[in-house]
């Protein structure tokens, strides 16, 4: 198992023991290359713009590598919009947003057509679990039912 591999595993493992005895009614998981955000973002200044909130375009452009977390952030949209299985194009993207908790523990917030979306599905409230490398960003996102 490569190292990569291993991150992923205890990321993965973490969420499960999370979503044990909770109904989950989605779930998603995304995969993204760091190397291919930072391009995107030298090569198109208003990627971030475009996709990210001020908020988390603000958090990511105070770390040393902003591309590490714009990548992170970039895997869970993508992992949320698979969870409500709409695809690329059914919501946009800055509709999506991870947050930190004062704890630094992220969260998801939704708005508009994601937000609409995620009721209708009977989605309550989401984990999420995000972890980078300096090559790869993973998410994993479980969208969680009001309680029985």
């Amino acid at each position: 198992m490569s190292r990569g591999d291993e991150w992923i595993a205890v990321a993965a493992d973490s969420v499960a023991r999370q979503v044990m005895g909770r109904v989950v009614v989605c779930a998603g998981t995304d995969l993204v290359d760091v190397d291919d955000i930072r391009a995107l973002l030298a090569r198109q200044p208003r990627f971030a713009d475009r996709h990210f909130t001020p908020g988390e375009r603000a958090y990511c452009l105070l770390q040393r590598d902003p591309a590490e977390r714009f990548a992170v952030r970039f895997a869970a949209k993508e992992a949320v919009l698979k969870a409500l299985g709409t695809g690329l194009t059914g919501v946009a993207l800055r509709e999506i947003e991870v947050v930190r908790r004062h704890s630094g523990q992220p969260a998801l917030a939704l708005a508009g057509r994601a937000a609409a979306l995620a009721a209708a599905a009977g989605v309550h409230s989401w984990m999420i679990t995000l972890t980078h490398s300096r090559h790869l960003a993973y998410a994993f996102v479980a969208g969680v039912g009001q309680p029985s």
